[in-house]
């Protein structure tokens, strides 16, 4: 008698256990499939065009945080400069400028070198600049909207404060 018991006890347990397996395969409480609404008869949601937000770190160490950027022809793109370093501005300003594809950049920032008057943005290479950023001294921010250029390609940017792309200042645009 003790054994059919257990064998009851363990028949009723299996067919618990397959029944409550069955319920979460098949999706406790889920209408039946004929009334649920397929994936493809469902309504598609508008998703608005957001520009990217981009946020750039620039410290005594002379390096972007972000060295490369992807953008789609014409995108805008939202950038913040922020310069996360102690030194004085004078000693370790900080600016981020993005120029022409065609740009020497190394060219662009030995020209500013000289630029000191125009925060370190050479006036007659104005042309070779597509967005740029004020000079940043230490806890400064700043966030420019520029569009990405509409030809696919890789334009540099550069910090052009003196020595800063020499030390490895500097990153690209990819544009595709």
């Amino acid at each position: 008698m003790l054994a059919r018991m257990n064998l009851s006890r363990r028949l009723v347990s299996v067919a618990a256990f397959a029944s409550l397996s069955a319920l979460l395969v098949t999706g406790c409480g889920r209408k039946d499939s004929a009334e649920a609404p397929s994936a493809t008869s469902a309504a598609p949601v508008a998703q608005a065009a957001v520009p990217p937000d981009i946020t750039v770190l620039a410290g005594d160490n002379m390096k972007f945080s972000v060295t490369r950027i992807e953008a789609a022809p014409g995108a805008e793109i939202n950038l913040t400069l922020s310069n996360n370093g102690r030194m004085p501005k004078n000693a370790m300003g900080h600016n981020w400028v993005l120029l022409t594809k065609d740009a020497d950049a190394r060219a662009y920032c030995m020209a500013a070198m000289s630029a000191v008057a125009s925060d370190y943005l050479p006036p007659a290479q104005a042309d070779k600049v597509i967005a740029h950023t004020s000079l940043l001294g230490p806890g400064e921010s700043v966030t420019i909207k520029f569009n990405a250029p509409e030809e696919p390609g890789t334009y540099p940017f550069v910090c052009s404060f003196p020595g800063h792309f020499l030390s490895g200042m500097g990153g690209v645009l990819v544009v595709q």
